[in-house]
């Protein structure tokens, strides 16, 4: 279940680049679209010689240590992009999720509940203080917060499939079946073996 997690979460938040930074013909960005992240890496580095406080470089630089799995390098650009924009909650989210990836569930909770509570914020950021919630065993906490995930955006397939998860943990079975059938018609692609597995 972690993995499903994580995945969907990372395809929603990061995109390839900061949303914010638009058509950009930079050369980190062109090496990170290729999957080039080392190469990434060097290019963002040498734009951030020039602009040490661009929020965009230093973001985009974290994902790409990200990417290479150098967690360490990432929350440093993460958090050094966060000092610069304390309601950036693009990264607030990242950092929530790379938390996250790590188990750290009471932090990746912190950092998204700060991303909630910035106008504006998108569905994303309550659907993953309820992923947190959700693994620290509050269940009513998580869902309420996968609620608030799927009231901001209704379309959102994988608060759905949670709620739905976290309804069979409740032995919730009629309403965990219509989060799935939900998630399903989202085109969400685990959602039918959950049908399958929870709902015959």
């Amino acid at each position: 279940m972690n993995k499903i997690y994580r995945l969907g979460v990372a395809l929603l938040i990061s995109g390839a680049t900061f949303a914010c930074s638009g058509k950009s013909n930079s050369e980190g960005d062109k090496a990170f679209n290729r999957g080039a992240y080392r190469e990434a890496v060097y290019e963002y580095s040498q734009d951030l010689k020039y602009n040490p406080n661009d929020v965009i470089l230093l973001f985009n630089r974290g994902r790409a240590h990200e990417e290479q799995g150098q967690l360490d390098s990432a929350i440093a650009d993460f958090e050094r992009a966060l000092a610069l924009e304390p309601n950036n909650f693009q990264v607030l989210l990242a950092i929530s999720n790379l938390h996250y990836s790590q188990d750290n569930y009471s932090k990746a909770l912190i950092y998204a509940s700060k991303a909630e509570e910035i106008p504006g914020a998108p569905a994303m950021a309550a659907f993953m203080k309820g992923r947190a919630l959700h693994q620290m065993g509050r269940t009513e906490d998580a869902m309420k917060a996968y609620g608030n995930a799927i009231q901001v955006d209704k379309n959102f397939a994988q608060a759905y499939f949670n709620r739905g998860m976290l309804k069979v943990a409740l032995k919730q079975k009629r309403g965990a079946c219509e989060d799935f059938q939900l998630a399903k018609s989202l085109e969400y692609q685990e959602a039918a073996a959950a049908i399958a597995k929870f709902c015959k």
